[in-house]
């Protein structure tokens, strides 16, 4: 078992995405898209930090769902960006994959979650 948020996966990729996000965005001259944007990575990374920190398994099945949602979010936005030209479709793919490949993670900490409650 994961002795601190850190150590899960789930939060180092969405760290990774996060990165990506904020220099693939960082000039971007839609501040409100932009930051609408990094609030949903950071919900990502920090629901997952907060539910792990609650130290309680339903708690933090509770926030790694909300972490979850944030993903597909995240995921969203960034169709809506490559729709609208905001960035590249090279980094767009990168970043659409990439949160559906750390929804399946989480997804999977999740299901490992739940096997563990009696």
């Amino acid at each position: 078992m994961e002795n601190k948020f850190e150590d899960l996966i789930a939060w180092q990729k969405s760290r990774e995405t996060l990165k990506l996000v904020l220099t693939a965005f960082e000039k971007s001259k839609f501040q409100w898209f932009r930051e609408q944007l990094f609030r949903a990575c950071l919900s990502v990374t920090n629901n997952i930090a907060e539910g792990f920190e609650r130290n309680n398994k339903k708690q933090f099945i509770y926030f790694l769902n909300i972490s979850k949602a944030s993903c597909g979010e995240v995921r969203s936005m960034i169709y809506t960006a490559e729709d609208m030209g905001y960035c590249d479709d090279g980094t767009a793919d990168t970043l659409k994959k990439m949160c559906l490949e750390n929804s399946k993670i989480i997804q999977g900490l999740i299901n490992y979650q739940k096997s563990k409650i009696s």
